[in-house]
């Protein structure tokens, strides 16, 4: 198999997992569960991108809103007002979407609120990359978006059009996803099955524990270690524990 260029992630322990990083110019689904910290390893993901790589970055947030994700953050030692000053990082409040009326007017055109939603999200990641020339980019989370299609055959296409406009931008992308399903032995979501990459973030009971395990499902034009790997978030972020293994 190939390998091409690699985007870090610089997230300790995740990059030799992934042999040097994400692939670059690929979209990412980061899949866990309520406090498994798929913000976090996102957000580190970002940041890693601007202080170490000198990579511009995009956050993309459909629910929480920005200054209750600048302060969470910011426990971490990541001053995200700082960066926005420096126009290294943009923030994109795209909440208002899911509260749009069910059609929406365009000069004379009525088009529906699914569709609009998704014009909106699209043009509003585009305006930012291309005001901060950013070259990382998340979308936290995609869920609320994609599940206005209750239709299968919509949602795929809906989630294919927003991979094809996040490939568009040329950056690296991660989009986080609800894991509506625990365990290693789970039903696979449709997401996964489109996305270049899957990275699952799980609590897990091991024996009498409970773990955190983070584990690459797949990830395209590179070989990766699909072997689920402890990891912790601690006060400087996510580490992962590459060299041990939770089975």
């Amino acid at each position: 198999m190939s390998t091409s260029a690699k985007t870090p992630t610089g997230i300790l322990g995740l990059d030799e997992v992934l042999a040097g990083g994400i692939p670059r110019g690929r979209v990412v689904l980061v899949s866990g569960g309520p406090g498994t910290g798929k913000t976090i390893l996102s957000t580190q993901f970002l940041v890693s991108g601007i202080r170490t790589y000198n990579e511009n970055a995009v956050f993309v947030s459909l629910e929480e809103s920005k200054q209750h994700y600048y302060s969470e953050m910011g426990k971490f030692g990541w001053n995200l007002t700082q960066l926005e000053k420096e126009n290294r990082f943009a923030f994109v409040d795209a909440s208002p979407i899911r509260s749009i009326p069910g059609e929406v007017k365009i000069g004379k055109m009525t088009i529906g609120k699914r569709e609009f939603s998704m014009l909106s999200l699209i043009e509003g990641i585009r305006a930012a990359v291309k005001a901060t020339n950013a070259q990382r980019l998340v979308i936290d989370p995609v869920a609320s978006l994609v599940f206005q299609y209750t239709d299968k055959v919509q949602r795929r296409n809906a989630v294919l059009d927003l991979i094809e406009a996040l490939v568009g931008t040329g950056g690296t992308c991660i989009i986080n996803s609800e894991l509506r399903t625990a365990g290693m032995e789970r039903k696979v979501q449709l997401e996964e099955y489109i996305a270049h990459g899957v990275i699952l973030m799980q609590t897990l009971q091991i024996g009498r524990s409970l773990v955190r395990v983070i584990q690459v499902e797949k990830m395209r034009e590179t070989p990766v270690d699909m072997q689920p790997h402890p990891y912790k978030i601690s006060e400087t972020g996510i580490e992962v524990f590459a060299k041990e293994s939770v089975f």
